[in-house]
């Protein structure tokens, strides 16, 4: 019968699309491995494996944690080496990012990442460091000052989301965050999204900057376009602004140092949603504001970002040396403080 015929047909190329897609996916995931291996150290906690590369050999520690679709490579290549001139610096790969193995699926917030990547900074050597994180990374910094105080001398939420937003969520995150989304969408753009997209998608992060050269090849876009790595990134995306609503209330009781970066021009994370109301009600909190200056701060102003950490380190008495940066001095003119 000739409707037998077509379900026949129909479920013979969904059997030859599936095959075809998880094939390409474990040759992109495998290539991508291959082409951006560890380039860290691993730390053990509690039988969960954090990657996270250590840079410097004196002064003050510093952790760096980076933001959604990222790894630690994303902040090793400009910021961490301009850091390392006087500071430890410990950048891990968030888990399920990177080479850091994933948290369960219910145990993965800002706050539960907050925890193990203390734990494993301290395991690394860390001793109550400023802790930084951009973007995504920055309310996992943020959380960490509120859930375990005692752990940090000081705070840089740089780019970094704090408040509730009147925008619904992405629509990429609203196909691949439910459980149907993760088990069908996420593999089907693993594994045929073109390179050119994911380049182009890449670039325009940077905007209205351009992106530096070197970066893409540097960061390795192709280890986020995993399977696994997507689907983290895509709950954790969804989860976001439930989890930032449950610490606002605590952000007046923060009693440390904190500096926050944030370009005025940012269209991901808005600077007049996030750093500014931020910064209000933090005491002390100052806002190093980047006037023209999108997203990506820690590559686009380097420097602004330093100063930031060294703002925080001489407030928190812990800046041992106080040389000047590789650029000559502060920049302070070319940015607004407020």
């Amino acid at each position: 019968m000739t409707w037998l015929r077509l379900v026949a047909s129909l479920i013979l190329l969904a059997i030859v699309l599936s095959g075809a897609t998880w094939g390409l996916d474990t040759w992109r995931a495998r290539q991508a491995e291959a082409d951006y291996p560890p380039n860290g150290i691993f730390v053990d906690v509690g039988g969960q494996r954090v990657h996270m590369v250590v840079m410097g050999d004196q002064g003050p520690d510093v952790v760096l944690i980076h933001g959604a679709s990222g790894s630690a490579r994303d902040l090793t290549f400009a910021l961490a080496p301009e850091l390392a001139k006087r500071y430890r610096v410990f950048v891990p790969d968030r888990p399920g990012f990177g080479w850091s193995d994933p948290l369960p699926a219910d145990h993965d917030t800002i706050f539960d990442q907050a925890k193990l990547l203390q734990e494993a900074t301290l395991k690394a050597g860390a001793r109550d460091p400023i802790v930084l994180g951009h973007s995504y990374g920055g309310s996992v910094a943020i959380a960490w000052a509120v859930i375990l105080p005692d752990t940090l001398s000081g705070l840089v939420p740089v780019s970094a989301p704090s408040q509730k937003w009147n925008s619904p969520l992405p629509l990429l995150y609203q196909i691949t965050s439910p459980p149907l989304g993760q088990a069908i969408a996420v593999p089907l753009i693993s594994a045929w999204t073109p390179p050119a997209i994911v380049n182009y998608e890449v670039a325009a992060v940077f905007a209205p900057q351009e992106m530096p050269k070197g970066y893409a090849q540097w960061f390795g876009p192709g280890m986020t376009l995993r399977v696994e790595t997507m689907r983290v990134n895509a709950r954790q995306r969804a989860d976001l602004e439930a989890e930032i609503n449950q610490m606002i209330p605590d952000y007046r009781a923060l009693n440390l140092p904190v500096v926050s970066v944030h370009g005025d021009a940012d269209t991901i994370v808005g600077e007049k949603i996030h750093a500014i109301p931020f910064t209000r009600e933090v005491p002390g909190a100052e806002l190093i504001s980047l006037p023209g200056v999108g997203h990506m701060t820690p590559q686009i102003a380097t420097d602004a970002v330093v100063e930031a950490v060294d703002r925080v380190a001489e407030r928190a008495n812990v800046l041992e040396d106080t040389q000047q940066n590789a650029s000559g001095g502060s920049i302070s003119g070319q940015m607004k403080l407020r």
